[in-house]
């Protein structure tokens, strides 16, 4: 039995222009209303990719109780964001869409569209399920896929972030990585050619290889029941050269910043890591420490997949459930592996949104 486990996606960082503008966008649109946890301090810890210098911004993760992981909503707080300099089109190496989950395919369409939003025309993706893209305001895309069953029923069609599409420029050596280490051990498809269900992105005429990874099994770990299960869809341009999106511009930039995971065992995964050459390019607490991140508490690190697109592991100490009250729970005095109750989550959900 392994020492460590990598979970579900907890959350997808997304770099923003304006921090309120997008919540609130994602709020009205997804339903990420409930707050796990908000904060305004300096990223010290990210130096490899900000310039090696720590740079001040404000940050939240927000989830939609329907199920699903978060987006960590990011924003430069004393220096400008840089937009990427081209419009990102299928394949640029890094996550080009994120996957966001729902209960009805075509009745969120026609919700998205009466709401005024750029969508592609309901399609089917290779293994003939429903879905369509939409692109939100700042120019980042999201493919909405069939989430069956929500994890607390909330009124809404949509859930949480399910996945996400990958650019890679080497399709072996990637499912290598994504297979060995992150443990996508099941191939739902592998197929290449044109794919009409990517009309609404720049490139769709083009060729692709895409390869849908999943897991066999369910997600373990307290917050499983919450984050659900996932998919990483890895997608290799074969008529050009795809372009790097963060290429010349810093983690938190426009865009889609990291894939994160919920892990338990963080120094047994640094182990494995390191042994499978793909070590920590960041640790929050080397020397063993405990990381604050505002109202949570944890530790955080960051590997990178063969292009150089990040992936952070995140284990987690302390999780407010009702910070003014006073309420935490302290994931070192607890199981890690046994799920949270949902009362727990319901909570979180009642305390957010006074």
């Amino acid at each position: 039995m392994k020492a460590y486990t990598i979970s579900a996606i907890q959350q997808i960082g997304v770099g923003t222009m304006n921090f309120r503008q997008s919540w609130d966008w994602y709020i009205k649109m997804f339903g990420f209303d409930v707050k796990i946890l908000e904060d305004d301090t300096v990223a010290e810890r990210m130096l490899p990719y900000t310039g090696g210098k720590a740079q001040k911004r404000h940050a939240c993760i927000a989830v939609n109780l329907q199920g699903g992981g978060g987006l960590e909503i990011w924003q430069y707080s004393e220096r400008t964001p840089q937009p990427p300099s081209f419009r990102i089109a299928v394949g640029d190496t890094g996550v080009f869409a994120a996957k966001i989950g729902c209960l009805d395919v075509r009745a969120f369409h026609s919700e998205l569209s009466a709401k005024g939003c750029k969508c592609s025309p309901v399609s089917e993706d290779p293994s003939s399920s429903p879905c369509f893209y939409v692109e939100d305001d700042f120019g980042n895309t999201f493919q909405i896929v069939c989430n069956a069953e929500p994890f607390i029923k909330d009124g809404k069609l949509c859930c949480g972030i399910a996945g996400a599409l990958v650019g890679v420029t080497d399709m072996q050596r990637s499912l290598k990585f994504y297979q060995e280490v992150l443990g996508y051990d099941r191939i739902v498809y592998d197929v290449s050619g044109n794919f009409s269900d990517w009309s609404l992105m720049p490139g769709s005429s083009e060729r692709y290889r895409r390869v849908l990874l999943a897991r066999s099994g369910s997600p373990v770990g307290a917050f499983s029941g919450l984050l659900g299960s996932n998919t990483v869809e890895l997608v290799q341009a074969m008529d050009r050269v795809p372009r790097k999106i963060f290429e010349g511009r810093y983690w938190g930039d426009p865009g889609f910043i990291q894939i994160c995971y919920d892990v338990t065992g963080m120094d047994a995964l640094k182990e494995f890591c390191e042994s499978s050459g793909c070590p920590f390019t960041v640790d929050s607490c080397p020397n063993g420490e405990e990381f604050d991140m505002g109202e949570a508490s944890g530790r955080f690190t960051y590997i990178e997949d063969p292009d150089g697109s990040l992936i952070e592991f995140v284990e987690t100490h302390k999780v407010p459930v009702a910070a003014r009250l006073g309420l935490f729970i302290d994931m070192d005095r607890r199981n890690r592996l046994k799920p949270l109750p949902k009362f727990l989550f319901r909570l979180m959900g009642l305390v957010s949104r006074q």
